[in-house]
Formats: structure tokens, C-alpha cells, sequence
């Protein structure tokens, strides 16, 4: 398949988009234009200077520059124009459902109310349901760099919006937060009726992975790429069909792999895995979804089937119900056929 071939199947698919966080679509346009509606100083003059501070030696580094940049997030309206910008462009990727994550400790640590946050985002995507057909979840994500009295004061302070969640995530930096420092948060959550997602297996190692499913009861693992390390593991995600929602070009850009052409997306496809391709923080790492699919497709020679399967296997691994997630892989088959290839 040519990369011309490639590009408009890509372009053609339905696709879903399940690790995306919210705060790291603050293009440096918006940055700038939020900071001086709301008097934040931030130490970059214009939109090129921000630019080339995306350049991370790891995950901490970005970290610092996506912690500093919420700080120009204050207000409903300003949650409300960063998902709406988000999701304009997930329209014009032809995206047709979004799972959202949001860090609610990151706002309440600069005293925005979480009203603020959560009803300016809802606002937004139920507006692009409406006008764009874009279905949607959201996820309030734990910080684990915080501790875990913090987390349980997160999850309480989350409670009048519990019917508007599909789950509870854990996010932040891997290095020395295991998963098993929030197993109790996590529990209590699972009792209120939010399932558990957790960010395991890239900075941090496979046994993180492990955990999460074991005591936090995971559904689905985002990133998880350093599972290969452990066969038994693999195995195990594998035969429980627990999907990996793995971000291609964050991985290069934080140095998880050096460069496209070594990530292990289609060894982790061969092994069996329900692999999804999503964009993490785009704004930072260099593209939105469909950007992520060109660049595995031309990096690792992804065929026809390989990129109507990871479109197929986003909406599998969704919290869609049923009905809905059979309606979308039915759109895909019909996508595939016009295009040339039948679907898996």
C-alpha cells in the first residue's frame, strides 16, 4: 500500500481516540491568548519560543511544561475553548468518540473550583455530540506523584459529577508511584461505580502493569508497551483481552523509543494484544490521532489490515455500549471494502 494509499484510509476510518488528555491540547497560540485574558505570566514571549520547549529529555521533563501551562486554565469558559478546540479538529479526523481524561488536582492546587472544570468541559462535548455526531466519555485522573490521602480527598470532591465518569485513571509520573499506593482510592471508587484505568508499563516497569490489574482492577492499561518484558504478563493481557491504549508518537518523543522505526506497536499486534493507537498530550508531542496512525503506517509498514484492525479495535476497547460499538466496527467494514481491503 502506498503512503498516498495509507493516508486516505486513514483519513476514511471511523476512529476512536481513548488516551487523550485534555490539558495537553493547549496549542501555544491558546496558552498565550488564556494567559493574558486571565493575568497569568508565563516565561515564554510568543508562540515559537513555546514551541521549542517541546523538546523532552523524558517524561518529568514534560511534566514541568505541562503543569506550568494549566496554570492559563481558570475558568469555565477556558476549560469549555480548550475542549472545543480539541474537538473541532477530532471532527475534521473524522473521530466518532472520545474518551477525555482531565487532572482535576492540577486545577485544584491553583484554587479553581472543580465545577469549573468539569462543567466547561461537559459543556463542550456535549455541544460537539450535537453539532459533530462525536460521542464521549470522561475520566477524572488520579495524580500519583500526590499522595494517596490526596487521591481519596480527589475522589470525594468528584462525587456530585460520578454519573457523568466512565471510570477513574491513574496518570503522572511511573518513576517510584506504583499503583499499589492508590489500591484503597481505587477501591472505593469501584463501590461508587467507576471502573479503574492506569497509565502502567512505560516509564515504569511491567510489574507496574501487574499491579494495576491485581489491585486497582484496571480495565484497560494506557501505554503498557513495556509489557513485552514479561512473557507471562503478555500472556495474561492477552487471554483477558485487556486493551492497551498505546500513543506512538509520545513514546518517541519522551524517549521511550529512539525513534518511530523501533516502537514496538506491531510485535505487540502480532503478539495478539488488543492494541489501540490514540495521542496522549498532542499539543506537545507533535500530532493528534491521525497523525499517530501516519506516522506507525509509514514508520513500521502497517498494511490495509493492520490499520483497519487498531481503527476496529478502538472502539472495542471503549466504554460504548454494545449497540453503539457495533454500529461503529460495522462503518469500518464498509470503509475497508470501499477502500479495497476487507476487515479482519
Amino acid at each position: 500500500m502506498s503512503p498516498a494509499e495509507s493516508d486516505a484510509l486513514i483519513a476514511a476510518l471511523p476512529k476512536a481516540e481513548l488516551h487523550l488528555h485534555i490539558e495537553g491540547t493547549l496549542e501555544p497560540e491558546l496558552a498565550l491568548a488564556l494567559a493574558a485574558r486571565n493575568g497569568v505570566t508565563l516565561r515564554f514571549g510568543d508562540a515559537a519560543s513555546l514551541r521549542r520547549a517541546y523538546d523532552f529529555a523524558d517524561l518529568q521533563s514534560f511534566l514541568d511544561l505541562y503543569y506550568e501551562l494549566a496554570a492559563c486554565l481558570r475558568t469555565r469558559a477556558d476549560f469549555h475553548a480548550l475542549a472545543a478546540a480539541y474537538l473541532e479538529r477530532m471532527a475534521g479526523e473524522n473521530v466518532r468518540h472520545v474518551e477525555v481524561f482531565f487532572d482535576p488536582q492540577t486545577h485544584a492546587a491553583r484554587g479553581v473550583a472543580l465545577a469549573e472544570v468539569v462543567e466547561g468541559l461537559i459543556a463542550a462535548l456535549e455541544e460537539a455530540e450535537r453539532r459533530h455526531a462525536i460521542s464521549w466519555r470522561l475520566i477524572p485522573c488520579i495524580l500519583r506523584h500526590l499522595d494517596a490521602r490526596a487521591a481519596e480527598a480527589t475522589l470525594d470532591a468528584l462525587r456530585p459529577w460520578l454519573g457523568r465518569f466512565a471510570a477513574l485513571g491513574l496518570d503522572s509520573g511511573e518513576r517510584d508511584n506504583p499503583p499499589s499506593r492508590f489500591a484503597a482510592v481505587f477501591a472505593r471508587a469501584r463501590a461508587l461505580g467507576l471502573p479503574a484505568v492506569a497509565h502502567a508499563g512505560e516509564e515504569g516497569p511491567p510489574a507496574y502493569i501487574a499491579e494495576a490489574l491485581d489491585l486497582l482492577q484496571a480495565r484497560r492499561i494506557d501505554h503498557g508497551v513495556r509489557c513485552l518484558e514479561d512473557d507471562a504478563l503478555t500472556d495474561r493481557l492477552v487471554a483477558e483481552r485487556v486493551p492497551l491504549t498505546v500513543c506512538p508518537l509520545s513514546n518517541v518523543r519522551l524517549r521511550v523509543f529512539g525513534r518511530m522505526e523501533d516502537h514496538n506497536l506491531v510485535t505487540l499486534m502480532k503478539r495478539g494484544l488488543l492494541v489501540t493507537v490514540n495521542s496522549d498530550d498532542p499539543a506537545f508531542f507533535g500530532g493528534y490521532l491521525a497523525e499517530n496512525y501516519r506516522a506507525a503506517s509509514r514508520a513500521l509498514g502497517l498494511d490495509r489490515a493492520a490499520l483497519v484492525a487498531l481503527a476496529e479495535n478502538g472502539f472495542v476497547a471503549s466504554f460504548l455500549a454494545p449497540g453503539a460499538k457495533a454500529g461503529h466496527l460495522a462503518a469500518i467494514r464498509e470503509v475497508a471494502a470501499r477502500q479495497g481491503g476487507a476487515a479482519r
